[in-house]
């Protein structure tokens, strides 16, 4: 399969890292700057769910809607505004700034498809990247208002009216697992390789997109595994169930990249990993 190139930032070690005007030793000014985005983009999408707007089929085959659209464009201005030195990479208008050490990755509604047919499990993703590594992610849901902040540097935190708390459970047997994955068409190829750990967990569901892995979180789900993810669909997890206690990877157990192929394995757990990986196979 062809792949997109995105160019990634140019790497560094975090620590000690020296933007304009702040050090990265401390990342709450770049949370803040997070925040304040899902927080433009809520606003933006609020008043477009349910409301039967057309959507537009992409090049890759995908929906995207006016509220995709202008969500982005909402949270380039606020992230332009407070962190002009970073770059900002978005689903739906690409790449500003590619020279940028820090770079801004923007999913404003991931789980289009759950949108456009008013289900609320869609979710817009922040992340903030130093090359292959995210920094900071956050899971904005905006109709159920809940939100979930991670960060290199903190535990993740989690807000929101329907209950839950952060802290993945421990699941060390696949046989006690609890199995999502968004839908069948993204597996492709794999099915096969996949249908083989669907018949080692005790259940599998399908859907859930980004909310997925809050859930995972928040200790409901055990394992996630996906393939076909880009950029902007994984960076703002790895922060979010890393610091909940689980890990994000590909499909080998190591960091996902920036130029990877896109399948990426999520567990609770983390002695769940080397059992999901042998599974999969090579």
């Amino acid at each position: 399969m062809v792949r997109r190139q995105y160019g990634p930032a140019r790497p560094g070690a975090t620590a000690g890292l020296q933007g304009p005007g702040r050090g990265m030793d401390d990342l709450t000014p770049y949370v803040a700057a997070a925040i304040a985005a899902a927080d433009a983009a809520a606003d933006v999408i609020r008043p477009f769910f349910r409301a039967a707007i057309p959507a537009d089929i992409k090049a890759d085959q995908s929906p995207v809607t006016v509220a995709d659209r202008n969500a982005e464009l909402a949270m380039r201005a606020v992230l332009n505004r407070l962190c002009p030195e970073c770059g900002i990479l978005g689903e739906e208008y690409g790449l500003e700034r590619p020279e940028a050490r820090l770079r801004w990755v923007l999913d404003p509604i991931d789980g289009t498809r759950a949108f456009i047919t008013g289900r609320p499990t869609f979710g817009s993703l922040v992340a903030l990247l130093d090359g292959d590594s995210p920094l900071v992610g956050i899971i904005d849901q905006p109709v159920t208002r809940e939100r979930w902040i991670g960060r290199a540097d903190a535990p993740t935190v989690f807000a929101g009216g329907l209950g839950g708390a952060i802290g993945t459970r421990p699941c060390a047997d696949l046989a006690h697992a609890e199995l999502s994955c968004t839908s069948p068409e993204m597996l492709g190829s794999d099915m096969a390789r996949w249908q083989l750990l669907a018949a080692r967990v005790r259940r599998n569901y399908w859907g859930g997109d980004c909310y997925a892995y809050g859930l995972l979180a928040l200790g409901q789900i055990d394992v996630i595994v996906e393939c076909d993810l880009k950029p902007w669909d994984w960076a703002a997890l790895l922060p979010v169930v890393r610091g909940a206690g689980g890990m994000l990877t590909d499909w080998q157990g190591n960091p996902p990249r920036v130029e990877g192929d896109g399948r990426v394995i999520a567990v609770g757990d983390p002695a769940l990993l080397a059992d999901v990986v042998a599974v999969l196979g090579p």
